[in-house]
């Protein structure tokens, strides 16, 4: 069952003069372009939750999320094209006007339930919320299956011939993904977009495969924190626009590009490296941002 991977994921070089300069070869793994609303990691980290809701014959799928949350308008679009219904336990007061995020979200067909900060804290549902036809994905798809899932990301690529895997790590889902599924020869690399990394830690501990695997985590390019956004970033991302045609999005991939030219303008990475980029898709939650701050959107 691979609706959302029909087409193969495109791979793109990073042509820039300071990887010229410092003899580093980089390519982007395009997941952003899978598809307009299940784009991403996010297919990847949803595909065997909703095979597993599927084959107990779930009837919905109720998940968690913020106002702006990609994996919410990704399980909304997957689940109505699968013909799963969806609910969402949304972070915080319902507002007077809904995000652009969640409006989409419900126009998909998705049910929007707002929790306190404390009950989503503890991702308390209402029991009337819930039934046995309820099938629970946790926020963003952490978990094993989730884990599961994005360890699929590289069946896309010839990863063998890569010396660095880098990706931006929220729960730290795709990262044990990756992780679990590169080969012995490759180091990956996770740059945290939260300033704590709680639940990164914990989901590596819990999730990695083999104990001996060569990866890191970079930290110091939160820029403030989850979903901060400042000036600088932003004109970053114009800026690599400008130069590669690549679109990233300011709570994951513009960190994650800019990190990365961050280390190799460090000499992180020996000569002759070859470092693939995933490019995690988020691009919609851009539309948090005035029209005209991003020259891509």
């Amino acid at each position: 069952m691979d609706p959302f991977l029909a087409i193969k994921p495109l791979l793109e070089p990073l042509s820039l003069p300071l990887l010229d300069k410092k003899k580093v070869r980089a390519s982007v793994l395009r997941l952003d372009l899978l598809h307009p609303l299940v784009s991403g990691n996010k297919w990847f980290k949803l595909r065997y939750y909703l095979t597993d809701a599927l084959a107990q014959h779930k009837k919905r799928v109720i998940t968690f999320g913020g106002a702006w949350s990609n994996h919410l308008l990704a399980t909304a679009a997957a689940c109505q094209e699968l013909g799963l219904r969806t609910a969402a336990c949304i972070r915080g007061e319902r507002p007077a006007k809904l995000s652009a995020t969640l409006d989409q979200a419900q126009s998909l067909g998705m049910e929007l339930y707002f929790l306190t900060r404390e009950q989503y804290r503890h991702k308390s549902i209402p029991e009337s919320l819930t039934t046995e036809d309820d099938y629970l994905i946790q926020e963003g798809g952490i978990g094993a299956l989730g884990v599961k899932g994005a360890a699929t990301i590289l069946d896309t690529v010839d990863k063998e011939q890569y010396s660095h895997i880098l990706c931006a790590a929220g729960t730290g889902t795709t990262l044990a993904g990756l992780i679990n599924a590169a080969p012995p020869t490759c180091e990956v690399i996770g740059i945290p977009v939260l300033s704590d990394t709680t639940d990164i830690d914990a989901t590596l501990r819990e999730q990695l495969q083999d104990r001996t695997a060569c990866w890191q985590l970079q930290p110091g390019y939160e820029w403030g924190g989850y979903a901060k956004h400042p000036a600088a970033l932003l004109n970053f991302m114009n800026e690599l626009f400008a130069q590669s045609h690549i679109p990233t999005d300011i709570v994951y991939t513009g960190k994650l590009f800019y990190a990365c030219l961050a280390l190799v303008e460090k000499d992180h990475f020996d000569t002759g490296s070859q470092l693939l980029l995933v490019h995690s898709g988020g691009l919609q939650g851009n539309r948090s941002l005035s029209p005209d701050v991003l020259c891509f959107t």
